[in-house]
């Protein structure tokens, strides 16, 4: 059976990524985001199976207009808009700049993923899926991004908590070093790479589609009983037991 899959940050990346395999399947994907020419791009790239809705989903005026734009039922929502709106920013000793970049970085990995879920929540069907693209970062102390990620993951917790009556699955994705993103812009260089590399179990970065099957695998059939985590994909950086 197709299904509706909502993937916010679609255009570019890890959401480019996870659009693309849902669509592989025969879902239909709504990819949203803040770029419409991107959004478009991409979908045009995917194929018909995917539709681009433009949508910043840190404003509630644009995510009341989306949620009255999709069609009358999600299946699945990928929660994966998001970035490091702090990243090589020098530190600072004026506390107003000091609040608006964590409150930045809070707004674009925790409040859009928040939004978003609360403006789709009646659309979500009994049985579906919320996927929230974390990261690593939320256990390595990454200052106001890394801080955004782990509130992320708590909040998971309460989410899940909230749609488990419903049947519908809540959890956290968190990748480590992911090569082929927009993430780090130009401020990846070869010796940051290797570093990266280096940190990992597996000996190789991560790809974009080694986390979008992961997604993909939380919002399938075999995975109706696991809620409430968080699964690292990060070749191994952070080992658990």
């Amino acid at each position: 059976m197709s299904r509706t899959v909502l993937v916010t940050g679609g255009g570019t990346g890890i959401g480019r990524a996870v659009a693309a395999a849902f669509a592989a399947g025969g879902d239909h994907v709504v990819i949203t985001g803040r770029r419409a020419e991107v959004l478009h791009h991409t979908a045009k790239e995917i194929g018909p199976l995917v539709t681009a809705l433009p949508c910043d989903a840190t404003d509630p005026d644009q995510l009341q207009d989306l949620r009255g734009r999709l069609p009358d039922t999600v299946h699945v929502l990928v929660n994966n808009a998001g970035g490091n709106r702090d990243l090589g920013a020098a530190p600072t000793a004026d506390l107003r700049l000091l609040a608006e970049r964590w409150r930045a970085n809070l707004d674009a990995n925790l409040l859009a993923a928040v939004l978003t879920t609360a403006a789709v929540d009646q659309l979500l069907t009994d049985g579906g899926a919320v996927v929230n693209v974390g990261s690593f970062a939320a256990d390595r102390g990454a200052g106001s991004y890394g801080a955004s990620k782990a509130a992320m993951n708590t909040w998971n917790i309460a989410l899940a908590r909230q749609f488990g009556p419903r049947g519908v699955t809540c959890n956290v994705v968190a990748p480590g070093y992911v090569e082929d993103t927009e993430f780090f812009g130009d401020r990846r260089s070869e010796q940051f790479r290797r570093d990266r590399v280096a940190e990992t179990l597996v000996g190789r970065a991560g790809r974009t589609e080694d986390v979008a099957e992961v997604v993909r695998f939380l919002a399938s059939p075999a995975a109706r009983h696991i809620t409430g985590q968080v699964l690292r994909v990060d070749g191994g950086v952070i080992p658990t037991r």
